[in-house]
């Protein structure tokens, strides 16, 4: 007998095609879009604008002005020389300004102490005063002290030669005389650096007074550039509040 051309298994019952799997629980539920996320609103844009910083002979304030540009490009901070002698009043015509203490106290104006430096005594670089690597006061007795006009140290030197012609007008002159080998002239170290010359040398007056460098402005104008000053000369980070 001929037997049957079906497929069978090992049972005999006829084998069954691949039926459809049921699908998988929720696979056919359509997925849920995501909510987009909101854009934080840009801060407004500032104008471009000047922040007048002014600073007496001396001041170093580049480290600062580096920090400054870094941090407020939209405002281009100019740099202005102003004399001691006119310190204060030069504040009405700047954002803020460096300067040197002691200056009378205000309350029209805010002034806040920086650094100190310290004073050396510029000289001939043929002085027999270059052989010490420091000085003191009592080495200058028999020495002609030369004060200039702009003075800012103001110190006596006992048994000091007084000079036979009148102040120079500036410290700039003063160590020029002192090139050609007339006397010593007592200044901030930065002066006699801003002021260097290859005829002349200077070394530290070890119990000299000490010049006092502040920042200083007028309470009336204080604005949110100078406050941002205030921070990075204080070293305030820029993420710091104010």
């Amino acid at each position: 007998m001929a037997k049957g051309n079906g497929s069978r298994g090992r049972s005999g019952a006829p084998r069954r095609s691949g039926a459809a799997k049921p699908a998988a629980a929720g696979r056919s539920r359509a997925a849920k879009p995501k909510a987009k996320a909101e854009r934080p609103t840009p801060p407004p844009r500032e104008e471009p604008r000047d922040f007048v910083l002014g600073a007496i002979p001396g001041a170093t304030p580049g480290k600062w002005i580096g920090l400054w540009r870094e941090r407020m490009p939209h405002v281009a901070l100019e740099l202005r020389e102003i004399s001691v002698a006119t310190q204060l009043e030069a504040l009405d015509e700047v954002d803020a300004a460096l300067i040197r203490l002691p200056v009378e106290e205000s309350d029209d104006v805010n002034v806040i102490p920086l650094y100190e430096e310290e004073p050396v005594v510029v000289m001939s670089a043929d002085s027999d005063l270059t052989a010490a690597d420091e000085l003191e006061i009592a080495d200058l007795r028999g020495e002609v002290v030369i004060a200039a006009a702009d003075d800012v140290l103001h110190l006596s030197i006992p048994d000091a030669v007084a000079p036979a012609f009148a102040p120079p007008a500036d410290t700039a002159e003063a160590i020029a005389t002192v090139a050609a080998g007339v006397g010593v002239v007592i200044v901030p170290m930065s002066l006699a650096r801003a002021h260097q010359r290859r005829d002349v040398e200077y070394r530290i007056l070890r119990d000299g007074p000490r010049s006092r460098v502040a920042l200083a402005w007028l309470r009336e104008r204080t604005t949110p550039d100078v406050e941002m000053f205030v921070g990075v000369v204080r070293g305030r980070t820029a993420r710091s509040s104010r």
